[in-house]
């Protein structure tokens, strides 16, 4: 019963937590705007430009997980190890983080690999990813400082100043996210600690996590690494271009929306939803971008890249489904 009611908990606590979030972002939010912007005002061409390359960041991220699992002795398919990656994304849309449980679980039935091994080297992949993102939010956010000291004193304002227009709203979805961080990290600490009882799982946990020192193409592996986060930036900036009213921003500010943007979805909720759309619109309207603008861009944006990864996930799903049944049918 125990069991059963955490388990409970890790699919409620996400959806809900991010429908409040949502729900207080959008509370006074006039939804009839939309869809005569979805349907006369964003440009389609740009926003399918920026599709393929949220596809490719999959891919690459699938390609170098191949790379980092062949030091320990294992050969997975690339079709398989990027059709994981792709339900993976998928599967983090009910349950975050759960994706990459199932991604190792897929490597496992279908190549037989290790899966104390493969999760290993998930967790390299996250400490590489983290500092990744932290390079790339302290770069844009400094060579920025001077653009945010422009703004306060052409405008008059100062920090207290902004956070009074940014209002209670803002401010109380900054302390629903800072407390949903520390529950959540303190759910994982305790979910380490049990595994640390099994001596033989940890060993091969941590050889996951050493496999890179072992990587036979290092160059190859730092261009997956640059191709992911390369995509994923490309991803978000082009939608810029579908918007008259994000269209004249620039690529830096693309990239402090970016880099803002992904510290919002540690924050345990479906792809971020909530958390990241409160980011991107405070950041949109210190760029000047007006708030009922702003509010449409990341409803817009969230909605269509997350209905990319459950494509990409039914995807995977369907080609490894139909693979397994060709395989039987094969054997009989």
């Amino acid at each position: 019963m125990k069991r059963l009611i955490n388990d409970i908990i890790k699919v409620v606590f996400p959806l809900v937590l991010g429908a409040i979030i949502l729900w207080w972002t959008y509370r006074d939010f006039d939804f009839s705007q939309v869809s005569d912007v979805l349907w006369h005002q964003m440009d389609w061409w740009w926003m399918g430009l920026s599709i393929p390359f949220g596809i490719l960041a999959q891919m690459f991220r699938g390609w170098r997980w191949k790379q980092t699992l062949e030091p320990l002795g294992e050969h997975p398919t690339t079709k398989h190890c990027v059709n994981s990656i792709f339900v993976s994304y998928a599967a983090n849309l009910l349950i975050p983080r759960v994706g990459e449980v199932s991604r190792c679980g897929i490597l496992k039935q279908y190549d037989g690999v290790l899966f104390s091994k493969s999760l290993g080297t998930v967790v390299t992949e996250r400490i590489i990813d983290s500092l990744c993102v932290l390079l790339i939010t302290g770069l844009t956010l400094i060579s920025q400082m001077a653009v945010f000291n422009f703004f306060f004193k052409e405008t008059g304002t100062d920090m207290e100043s902004v956070i009074e227009k940014l209002g209670n709203k803002h401010l109380t979805i900054l302390a629903i996210s800072a407390v949903a961080i520390l529950i959540a990290g303190t759910y994982i600490i305790h979910r380490m600690a049990l595994f640390t009882r099994v001596k033989k799982l940890l060993n091969n946990v941590f050889e996951g996590i050493f496999s890179l020192r072992k990587v036979k193409n290092m160059p190859l592996f730092i261009l997956y690494t640059a191709g992911i986060w390369i995509s994923y930036i490309l991803h978000f900036y082009l939608t810029f271009f579908a918007f008259g009213f994000t269209s004249q921003l620039g690529f830096i500010a693309g990239l402090v929306l970016f880099a803002v943007g992904s510290l919002a979805v540690v924050v345990p909720t479906p792809n971020g939803a909530g958390p990241w759309h409160f980011a991107v619109i405070t950041m949109l309207m210190l760029y000047g971008v007006g708030q009922s603008d702003a509010e449409i861009f990341a409803l817009l944006v969230h909605a269509i890249q997350t209905l990319l990864i459950i494509v990409l996930g039914i995807w995977g799903l369907l080609s490894l489904s139909l693979e397994k049944k060709m395989d039987l049918q094969f054997k009989q």
